[in-house]
């Protein structure tokens, strides 16, 4: 048939003519129709004997009993548990157990004397008790209500039948009775005559057996030496009960229609460590960053603690994948785990895993240093210093290990590690910056140093071009690790002099660092693109986040997507403190409570740490007393001072001519400088060289040389004066 926007002739009347002639309408029972489609039509039938199927039948979507792609597909589980596939976590396992065992001996070892005395004051009534049970037994008077009552009711056969029944057991009862006190007489003659210390030892444990029959049932006759506290199972029923009161729509209209059956358990909810674990995939729509966002909701609705329960997602698997544990105690009740190198006997090899915390299972959780840059972020507060500090006494107890620490908070959250450190600053002024943006600078030649080492090496040595823990300790090529720790790094990367040369040097290390020996350890209580420049935070191998408050800030720790993929350090709570998701350690995101270290123990650890490194006599630069290798100009007076020794009617100067000039004002401050240090300090006010006409007094003769205007050097100071002036207003 044409269509009407085919041609503008359209016949609507032959149209119209089609319709009417059809049959008339008639209204069909659906459900009839269906049975009738789905009926097997001898016509139609296979082999098999099977009809067709409609897509949407049963049937038709029941997946195969076993295909050979599913079992390839299926995930194997682990035939050993985890505690018996880790030698850390077994020997925390028997260490726990043995130290179970012995408290529990103790424990009951003390009380002897009590429970004998127990056992003593109840003997009595045991002793009753079993003479009463004796003559009971042999005289039958369990019988004895049964047999009245048939006397009662008249009925003799019964009655006859019970008292020959009666008369057998008394008879035969009566037998073992008397040969029982027979035997028991002669061995209590037997006894009589028997060493002393059988004459004491059968008394004892009659007194013992009467003892226990006489206790009560309320009163046991040990005391408890470890509470264990109960906790109710997790079963489907309560798991699908609390996801219902999420207020989540998909899951409320999924339950609504389905029931129980809307959330599917793809395994059986098991123990799994000191809780449960349940794997469910959750109604189409809904995904697990759903449920974990309300994490105090889905506590609530299985009445437990919030530190007792655990949502993860699992997005390899799909979005709607929830992993759901929940442990026996709250974690932050929990008593933390002793960090593992604290008692550890000699040093550290930073290239084993350094052990970093424990999950909520109370598993260690570790992560490799090297080859790797790590960026630990949170809100003010939520132990983001401590969680700095465990990998950086990890590499303090190396005594191969280069250290340069800086903190521009200036609390003194580092103090401890001022001792074992090449480079060290704390403080919020200007001066610490400027030491920072220095050390990146120097880290940047340090890296290109290394990497001209490694090119010349041979590939025997160094197959893969990268620093190997053997060469890491061979001290003549200098290729030791070198842990640059940088907490509260927004201080110096929002510097309005030294933020943005920081952050593009920053940006260079941790690139190229990484298969050189070169680790930074970076620190932030504020992720934002000003504070955590994105070339820095992109390429950061390892990510730790404690609490942020939104997406935002999680995703700039993270990684991109972090958030949307389910994890989200905005679910823990004021109480979690030291707990947050460590990405880059392993496949998937890990909650985990970072070991705590406090400023006495972290004391002690560097007081060893640095008597490793006295003797294996790699204790340099700041730890010695020695100033850093290259010297800076100093930024207080660098400026004023380029204006005296260049006067106004010299608009342009040679740089070499310049630190000449600055050498013979202040030969302290300049008599090393040169004119790439004159650079380097001049580019944080937007100062660069450039190509300048001038004289060489030496020859005489005119060149073009670099070197710098005069106007510019006057604006930078006018803008600093400027901007000293709003600071004190």
């Amino acid at each position: 048939m044409t269509s009407p926007h085919d041609d503008d002739r359209f016949d609507w009347q032959a149209a119209e003519a089609d319709v009417t002639s059809g049959p008339d309408a008639e209204v069909v029972d659906l459900d009839a129709a269906r049975a009738a489609r789905t009926t097997p039509d001898p016509a139609d039938s296979s082999d098999s004997g099977g009809g067709p199927l409609l897509v949407d039948s049963a049937d038709a979507q029941r997946s195969p009993r076993f295909t050979l792609s599913g079992a390839r597909a299926g995930q194997r589980r682990p035939i050993l548990p985890a505690w018996l596939r880790s030698r850390a976590e077994l020997v925390d396992v028997m260490r726990w157990a043995v130290g179970h065992l012995l408290h529990t001996s103790a424990y009951h070892g003390l009380r002897v004397p009590k429970y004998v005395g127990k056992l003593a004051l109840r003997s009595p009534a045991g002793a009753a008790r079993l003479a009463s049970g004796g003559v009971r037994w042999v005289f039958d008077w369990e019988g004895e209500h049964l047999r009245q009552s048939t006397s009662q009711t008249r009925d003799g056969e019964l009655y006859l039948k019970l008292s020959k029944q009666r008369d057998r057991r008394v008879r035969w009862r009566g037998i073992v009775a008397t040969f029982t006190l027979s035997m028991s007489l002669a061995g209590g003659v037997a006894v009589a005559l028997a060493p002393g210390w059988a004459q004491w030892a059968i008394p004892a444990l009659l007194v013992t057996l009467c003892g226990m029959v006489g206790q009560p049932a309320d009163k046991p006759l040990l005391d408890t030496a470890v509470v264990i506290p109960r906790v109710a199972r997790l079963t489907s029923d309560v798991v699908v009960r609390a996801l219902a009161v999420l207020g989540i729509a998909g899951i409320t209209q999924a339950i609504a229609k389905q029931g129980t059956k809307a959330i599917a358990f793809t395994a059986p909810i098991t123990r799994d460590g000191p809780g449960w674990r349940a794997d469910i995939d959750l109604p189409p729509g809904v995904t697990a960053g759903d449920v974990i966002e309300r994490r105090d909701r889905l506590a609530a609705g299985l009445t437990r603690p919030l530190g007792c329960v655990w949502p993860e997602g699992q997005p390899e698997v799909h979005p709607g994948r929830l992993l759901l544990w929940v442990g026996d105690q709250d974690m932050a009740a929990t008593p933390p785990k002793p960090w593992p190198l604290l008692k550890a006997a000699g040093g550290f090899d930073l290239g084993r895993p350094v052990p970093f915390g424990t999950d909520p299972r109370g598993r260690i959780i570790s992560f490799e240093l090297p080859y790797t840059n790590v960026l630990i972020g949170s809100i003010p507060g939520y132990g983001k210093t401590a969680a700095t500090q465990v990998p950086l006494l990890a590499a303090a107890l190396d005594p191969y290990a280069e250290l340069w620490c800086f903190d521009f908070k200036g609390t003194g959250g580092l103090d401890p590690l001022e001792k074992v450190s090449a480079r060290y600053a704390s403080g919020q002024d200007d001066d610490t910056a400027e030491q920072g943006l220095i050390a990146l600078r120097e880290l940047r030649k340090e890296c290109q140093r290394r990497a001209a080492v490694i090119k010349g090496l041979p590939k025997t040595v160094c197959p893969d071009n990268k620093v190997t823990p053997d060469l890491a300790r061979r001290r003549k090529l200098g290729l030791h690790w070198l842990v640059v720790a940088l907490d509260e790094v927004q201080e110096l990367f929002s510097h309005p002099e030294f933020g943005k040369e920081a952050g593009e040097l920053a940006e260079k290390v941790i690139k190229l660092g990484r298969a050189l020996g070169v680790i930074l350890v970076v620190a932030t209580q504020r992720p934002d693109a000003k504070s955590l420049p994105t070339g820095v935070s992109a390429n950061a191998g390892t990510r730790f986040c404690l609490r942020v408050m939104g997406q935002i800030e999680n995703d700039m720790i993270l990684g991109t997507s972090a958030y949307k993929n389910g994890i989200r350090a905005t679910m823990f709570a004021k109480k979690d403190k030291g707990v947050g998701y460590l990405v880059g350690a392993a496949d998937d995101a890990q909650i985990v409570r970072t070991f705590y270290i406090d400023g006495p123990t972290a004391e002690k650890i560097t007081d060893r740490a640095r008597a490793l490194r006295e003797a294996a006599g790699t204790l340099t630069g700041h730890a010695v007393g020695q100033a850093p290798a290259t010297p800076a100009a100093r930024r207080d007076t660098l400026l004023d001072d380029i204006l005296t020794v260049v006067p106004v009617t010299e608009p342009k100067v040679w740089a070499e001519t310049l630190t000449e000039r600055l050498a013979d004002l202040n030969a302290d401050a300049y008599g090393d400088l040169t004119r790439d240090q004159l650079t380097a300090a001049l580019k944080p006010y937007g100062i660069t060289t450039g190509q300048v006409w001038g004289t060489d007094p030496a020859t005489g003769k005119g060149a073009n040389r670099r070197g710098i205007d005069r106007q510019h050097i006057a604006d930078a100071v006018a803008e600093r004066n400027k901007r000293r002036g709003d600071k004190a207003a």
